[in-house]
């Protein structure tokens, strides 16, 4: 998760520096640079609105922040790249600065597998409930249907690029999450019931232990947190984007005990979009 948000900051900071220098004041090409602008703007002036359509491709997870003590390596992430498409309506009030306010439909979700020591849990066997503390590999896997509503400031860094930051609240239509648990690569598997120390029960990947098949229904259906996104006018009409959703809130319902720790959604979509 740091490596994905390690590149949507460089890839930001480094084409937006580049643009900066290129529009950097001389009194010579002040009337092209002010043409650039009008040119670059909104389609009708500097200060005027319209609309955005997006469609973009979705990677990331849902995550705990920071990764507790009991997740000891992760063996592998894989983010299950879902879809976003959306609409933006958007109003310049300055030559840089404006607002938007956007609809935005996805699927997402995730693949991950980790070894995990004292991971408390609660796993499925012969249909019923056990509860316990489990060290081995824990896999999950998890994804959402919903729709995303960003409030956003635009800022025109340059006549090309957008910079784009505010508060969003998601809606989940859909959400499912399973999981599963079993030996680690040294053959280490088993799950201590109700305390640390308690009774030992082995498991292995031949035979993996799953979650019940209920935590979804303990998962919130509402979701909050802050959107960073950026925009490049390729076009006269057409963008490229990337953004990065980052939730505040956590995925599971407080009155939910079956995993110990909260986890909030962290993704990240590029996509194309054309401004009307």
């Amino acid at each position: 998760m740091k490596r994905i948000i390690y590149i949507f900051a460089s890839l930001f900071f480094l084409t937006l520096s580049t643009e900066a220098r290129q529009d950097s004041p001389s009194q010579e090409g002040k009337s092209e640079r002010e043409a650039s602008w009008q040119n670059w703007g909104p389609t009708a002036g500097l200060k005027s609105g319209g609309f955005i359509v997006r469609a973009g491709y979705v990677i990331g997870g849902t995550s705990p922040v920071p990764l507790p003590a009991e997740i000891r390596k992760i063996n592998e992430f894989s983010p299950r790249g879902g879809i976003s498409l959306g609409i933006d309506g958007y109003r310049m009030l300055s030559k840089r600065w404006g607002v938007s306010l956007g609809a935005h439909f996805f699927w997402e979700g995730f693949h991950t597998s980790a070894d995990v020591k004292n991971y408390y849990v609660w796993l499925e066997t012969e249909g019923e409930i056990t509860k316990g503390y489990f060290t081995g590999t824990n896999v999950t896997n998890t994804q959402m249907w919903g729709v995303t509503l960003p409030l956003l400031v635009t800022f025109r860094v340059s006549p090309r690029w957008n910079i784009n930051l505010g508060p969003y609240m998601s809606y989940y239509f859909k959400q499912t999450f399973t999981g599963e648990v079993y030996d680690n690569s040294d053959g280490v598997g088993y799950l201590r019931e109700d305390t640390p120390v308690g009774n030992k029960i082995l498991m292995t990947r031949e035979n993996p232990t799953p979650y019940p098949d209920d935590f979804a229904d303990h998962m919130v259906p509402l979701n909050v947190g802050i959107e960073l996104g950026a925009d490049w006018k390729a076009l006269r009409h057409m963008n490229v984007f990337a953004k990065l959703d980052w939730g505040l809130t956590d995925i599971w319902s407080p009155s939910f005990e079956a995993i110990s720790f909260r986890m909030y959604p962290i993704y990240g979509t590029i996509g194309v979009a054309y401004r009307y």
